[in-house]
């Protein structure tokens, strides 16, 4: 029932007022709208106006990544743990100059790090490719 419970679509996503949905109590989600210090995660600034499609075609390469939802400035994916399944979602929206970033686990308590691991190596990857800085 745990692994079924964790494809379900969350209802807490998007953004809603120029930010994302506040991150649970839990340890198990960074966000750059988030106020405590245990949860923020830094914006990104991107390198330029075309650099949107850019970085949703590399979001979209990664593996177990599977986007659902994206516009012109929004993008929600679902990222599949290759071990057990369990579904994480990561959210970017572009606000003007800077790229705001949202990852979290469906389910459990503490992550262990993974989702703040996960957004640093795309920042990592995108910064390689020159989409941020």
């Amino acid at each position: 029932a745990l692994a079924h419970q964790s494809r379900r679509n969350p209802p807490f996503l998007g953004v809603i007022n120029g930010e994302f949905a506040p991150c649970p109590d839990s340890p198990n989600c960074v966000s750059s709208d988030a106020p405590d210090e245990g949860h923020r995660y830094r914006r990104w600034t991107v390198t330029g106006p075309d650099s949107w499609e850019l970085i949703v075609a590399v979001v979209a390469s990664q593996p177990n990544v599977r986007i659902v939802e994206q516009t012109q400035d929004y993008l929600r994916a679902e990222i599949s743990s290759a071990l057990f399944g369990f579904v994480d979602d990561l959210e970017l929206n572009l606000r003007g100059e800077e790229l705001a970033v949202r990852s979290a686990s469906r389910v459990g308590h503490s992550d262990l790090g993974a989702n703040r691991r996960r957004v640093d190596r795309l920042g990592e990857l995108l910064k390689s490719v020159e989409l941020i800085y």
